[in-house]
């Protein structure tokens, strides 16, 4: 299987960083997130049971974004990875995500990282 369901661009409002005034309020994160999935299963049936809900997988990490505190975006991701991992049975995915705004001269700023044995 070699199928990806993604999300792009997923706004998740929280809070993150290692300043005081980071502290005080939300930034808005973007997401991009590539999961292993065999699709043939939906592909043939055409029956949303038989799909990753991707829905319900933004939905999720809006919820844990908003509830979360980190100081470290690397924390965030990787705690972003397990959840759609374990939640979802998902065996291999890659994250990006997007801190806008951290540096004054970039668009963005963030990390990227890939979880899970990716299958053939």
């Amino acid at each position: 299987m070699s199928d990806i369901v993604f999300i792009r661009a997923l706004r998740l409002p929280t809070v993150i960083g290692v300043y005081a005034w980071e502290r005080e309020v939300r930034q808005e994160l973007l997401l991009d997130l590539e999961m292993a999935w065999d699709i043939a299963p939906a592909g043939v049936s055409d029956d949303v049971a038989d799909a990753l809900d991707y829905s319900a997988v933004a939905t999720r990490l809006r919820a844990f974004a908003a509830e979360s505190s980190f100081e470290l975006i690397e924390k965030m991701a990787s705690e972003l990875a397990k959840l759609v991992m374990a939640e979802f049975s998902v065996p291999w995915l890659r994250l990006r995500l997007c801190k806008p705004g951290a540096v004054t001269e970039a668009k963005d700023v963030g990390v990227l990282i890939e979880r899970g044995k990716r299958p053939a």
